[in-house]
């Protein structure tokens, strides 16, 4: 089904100022036929007034001291009108007094008969000529009626000679054929040069929208390639992007596993000679115990042992504790829940501090890279914190469903974040690349003598990638 707002801007342009000139059109030409119909109509009575007067007046001056006319008077006004070219031109005709008495008519029934005067007569005997087209509808028009349906009807005032007294009013008819014909000429003439002009108007309007609608149409063109092509750039860009948070999930998983494996080849490489060491330097210690010898500085050969056994048990230990801090505990089959809550019960354990920790709307489950990011970010937030605040009124709260949202603080003596070099706080640069290579954002507020809370947001929305 046709609509209007289906089509184009340029088309609608043009079919709304084609509705709007041909409107435009119609009216001007019905106002301008008007003017000429009034304008011919006007000029044919004024020369018609002047011709009846030059040849009626004569025989209308008794009036001046007599309120009718003697019979010789109505005798030459009846030749006149019947045997003469006036009489042609002018199909009826009436003389009327002041007081709208008709003195004569050529239809002799209305002689002497009284009318209200109406305000085309009012205007003659104001002195003025009065002509329009009558549809014959007033009372004195019943003879007229009966033969025609239009006059072209003329009231003109008739003066004493030589004054401008009005002695009476001649009314007379005239057929409209004629000038209707050269009104309906002269109509179509102004039509056509209306209907002319606003065709000009119209090409004229056409070509400029035209042109303009060609040019945007083009740009419109150009701006579809442009968009498509900016589309397709998002689209890859985001692929890209996409790829990246995937590399860098793996990254994660893949740098726990280095770490792993550089905790167990700790283990079972350095870690194990060295508790071999340690267990020959004690058999040797042992036997050496007696022994009397002394060396450098006059310590014995068994004092020496017990020294070298020491620097080994702190060494074998130092060599533990980085092992068991490097390899993460096995979190693929815990939820985030309990991922939260082995870190913090973990460091409760070894520091011995009280830690609230919150959960609320925690999903179940999550990928991989985010347990550990939530893992080392507990951890490392939780030692920062004991280092740098005595472990002081910490608190962690964990909330979120489609992101994650966790909060690290404590209640120490807080410091200036501006002030910190970017190498003065490695463990809060560690914490942010983890958080923010999963697209994440990581802040930290504190103030001196406030505190500090580290907040974190992590958008769990990366695949599954495998821990192996």
């Amino acid at each position: 089904m046709f609509t209007f707002t289906r089509l184009s801007l340029a088309r609608q342009f043009l079919l709304v100022s084609f509705l709007i000139l041909l409107t435009g059109m119609l009216v001007i030409g019905a106002w301008v036929g008007r003017q000429i119909e009034i304008g011919v109509v006007n000029r044919t009575a004024a020369v018609t007034a002047l011709y009846v007067d030059s040849f009626v007046a004569p025989h209308l001056q008794d009036l001046a001291h007599a309120n009718r006319l003697d019979a010789a008077h109505l005798a030459s006004l009846g030749s006149l009108l019947t045997g003469t070219p006036l009489g042609q031109r002018i199909v009826a005709f009436k003389v009327w007094g002041a007081d709208g008495r008709i003195l004569y008519s050529t239809n002799p029934a209305l002689v002497g008969r009284e009318f209200a005067i109406s305000p085309e007569l009012a205007l003659a005997f104001a002195g003025e000529v009065h002509t329009e087209i009558s549809d014959l509808t007033e009372p004195e028009n019943e003879f007229e009626r009966q033969q025609w349906s239009r006059l072209i009807e003329t009231y003109a005032p008739v003066r004493v000679e030589g004054t401008s007294t009005i002695v009476a009013v001649s009314e007379f008819y005239q057929t409209s054929d004629d000038l209707e014909r050269e009104a309906r000429t002269a109509q179509v003439r102004s039509w056509l040069v209306v209907g002319v002009a606003t065709l000009a108007m119209y090409v004229l309007l056409a070509g400029l929208v035209g042109r303009a609608s060609n040019t945007i149409l083009a740009q419109q063109s150009d701006l579809r390639d442009k968009v498509t092509q900016l589309t397709a750039l998002l689209a890859q860009n985001e692929q890209l992007h996409d790829r990246v948070r995937r590399a860098a999930a793996r990254t994660t998983a893949l740098n726990e596993r280095f770490l792993r494996r550089i905790a167990t080849d700790l283990h079972d490489g350095p870690g194990q000679d060295l508790g071999l060491a340690l267990l020959r330097i004690e058999a040797l210690a042992d036997v050496c115990a007696a022994c009397a010898i002394a060396v450098a500085r006059g310590r014995t050969v068994s004092q020496d042992f017990r020294t070298i056994q020491t620097a080994l048990q702190s060494a074998l230990s130092e060599l533990r504790e980085i092992s068991a801090g490097l390899r993460l505990p096995e979190i693929g089959r815990l939820s985030l829940t309990e991922t939260a809550e082995r870190v913090v019960r973990g460091y409760e354990h070894k520091t011995g501090q009280r830690v609230t920790l919150t959960m609320s709307e925690v999903p179940s489950d999550a990928p991989l890279p985010f347990k550990i990011a939530l893992y080392r970010l507990l951890q490392e937030s939780l030692a920062n914190s004991f280092r740098h605040a005595g472990g002081v009124g910490q608190r962690v709260t964990i909330t979120g469903a489609n992101e994650l949202v966790v909060e690290i603080a404590d209640a120490g003596p807080g410091f200036d974040p501006e002030a910190v070099t970017p190498d003065g706080r490695l463990g809060l640069v560690g914490m942010r690349e983890r958080v923010e290579i999963l697209g994440g954002t990581f802040a930290v507020e504190s103030a001196r003598g406030a505190g500090t809370v580290i907040r974190a947001r992590l958008p769990l929305t990366m695949p599954e990638v495998d821990s192996e």
